[in-house]
């Protein structure tokens, strides 16, 4: 704000005004973790966009992306090793997002351990439509969690009923390659968060901290997203 006229302006800010002290950030983010308004204006934002948006919900992205932690000694965070890739201790976000605005509509942030498909039912809009998900959410609790809110679960399959290797092979290249070609989208979401925002490493210690990061995350990418939204509404 003090470089850019137009960052003052946009915050508020006469020519003449002292702009806030570092400090009162540290304090502004502290009293958003200790009241969980991080969530509130989440949704506020989130659901504003999403009532200027012109297209009819058809479907949820479900997913979730490892972020390692400010520090190894982050009680919160846990190890988590993936087949063909280093152990990293952090923590997941997991993620569903618009199908087609791809807005970030809801998110949980859990230990880097936890199970996709176990996390999964937080990370579910009201009214999801058709919710497009890798195999990792296979599973009773997942598919129960989507058709409680009313959903259709569309789930990458790993195995299939057919007579013979042929004919499974066959239901699975008819039943996945739409799953995945829908699902991927997810990823430009991540892709994003930690290419142009810096969350490839949480900043601070502890889960409540980590949550308040993606939030803000999520938050900063979603007015992106929104003004292309808005626009083009």
């Amino acid at each position: 704000m003090n470089d850019r006229a137009s960052f003052r302006r946009f915050c508020g800010f006469s020519a003449s005004e002292p702009t806030p002290e570092r400090t009162a950030f540290v304090r502004f983010r502290k009293a958003l973790v200790a009241h969980e308004l991080y969530r509130s204006l989440f949704h506020e934002i989130t659901g504003q966009f999403k009532a200027k948006a012109s297209t009819i919900k058809t479907g949820t992205l479900v997913d979730a992306t490892i972020i390692a932690s400010a520090s190894e000694e982050d009680g919160d965070a846990h190890w988590v090793k993936h087949k063909g890739r280093p152990a990293v201790h952090g923590f997941k976000a997991h993620v569903g997002a618009d199908a087609d605005t791809a807005l970030v509509e809801e998110v949980a942030i859990t230990p880097a351990n936890v199970n996709d498909g176990k996390a999964g039912p937080q990370a579910l809009p009201d009214d999801p439509g058709e919710v497009f998900a890798d195999s990792a959410y296979r599973g009773t609790q997942f598919g129960d969690a989507v058709r409680a809110k009313g959903g259709t679960p569309r789930i990458v399959a790993t195995g299939i009923w057919g007579r013979d290797e042929a004919e499974t092979r066959k239901r699975l290249d008819a039943r996945n390659p739409p799953i995945h070609r829908i699902r991927g989208r997810v990823e430009k979401i991540f892709g994003t968060w930690k290419r142009s925002y810096g969350l490839r490493r949480m900043r601070w210690q502890g889960l409540a901290k980590a949550a308040i990061q993606v939030h803000l995350t999520a938050i900063a990418c979603n007015l992106k997203r929104g003004l292309v939204i808005v626009t083009a509404a």
